[in-house]
């Protein structure tokens, strides 16, 4: 059993790593990268939809917990993140906006891609303890889902104020919540997996809101039909790499 722990620390270190993928923007012109950031923005939005519609909220239906209670858990998530981004803003305008610089989008992505990775990591570490391959093949499957979204994810922190180099900081430490989601399966076993189940719709209530009322808001702010056309068709990718995935689990 050692040995699927040990698997399962290694594999969550490695979606952890997935986070750094924002690396190959530090070659961009930061003038190319602000012409184009509205599409990334799109990605991340149809990432964070289609990971919310696609892969979560069906698991959640199937996990067992009953459809009525992953509806009201989905509602709640919406809410809590409400709250929590109502918390953010009185914090945003009570300090010197130079000091600050960063737009709350920013700090709401990282919170819920903090929350999401934890979750994945208890999947994560769950499946290792059932055994070794089923860990493997979950965590093959937690590293395809990340990649678009952790791209997207990057773009938006970098709209948000942040530099590359904290962006990728930032990215990183929010994905390392994945290890400490796996430690806490390793040390309460299966009664975690369980709670996880009810984590799960919140997780998603989440992916809804800050697509929604965060990120959609922002690519409102540009009306050129081609720059509309481009983002659309990005929300389009981010939908349809969640689509594939979910065929390819």
């Amino acid at each position: 059993m050692i040995t699927n722990y040990l698997y399962a620390i290694l594999s969550v270190v490695l979606v952890g790593l997935v986070s750094f993928i924002g690396v190959f923007s530090l070659a961009i012109k930061e003038s190319v990268l602000k012409k184009y950031i509205g599409c990334f923005i799109g990605l991340a939005i149809g990432a964070l939809l289609g990971g919310a519609f696609v892969h979560i909220i069906p698991e959640a239906f199937e996990s067992g917990i009953g459809e009525h209670n992953v509806s009201l858990l989905i509602i709640a998530g919406i809410l809590v993140f409400f709250v929590i981004e109502k918390f953010i803003h009185w914090h945003h305008h009570g300090e010197d906006c130079e000091d600050s610089g960063i737009h709350p989008a920013g700090k709401m992505i990282l919170l819920t891609d903090g929350f999401h990775n934890f979750i994945d990591g208890i999947i994560i570490g769950a499946s290792f303890f059932i055994n070794i391959p089923l860990g493997i093949a979950t965590t093959i499957a937690v590293i395809l889902h990340e990649i678009p979204q952790e791209v997207g994810d990057f773009a938006v922190l970098i709209h948000s104020g942040f530099s590359k180099k904290k962006a990728l900081l930032f990215n990183f430490l929010s994905a390392t919540t994945a290890i400490l989601g796996t430690i806490v399966v390793i040390i309460f076993g299966s009664i975690v997996e369980n709670f996880a189940l009810w984590l799960m719709p919140i997780a998603a209530g989440g992916f809804i809101y800050v697509a929604v009322a965060d990120l959609i808001p922002i690519l409102h702010k540009s009306s050129k039909a081609q720059n509309s056309i481009l983002q659309l068709l990005f929300i389009g990718v981010g939908i349809f790499a969640m689509i594939f995935l979910a065929g390819a689990h």
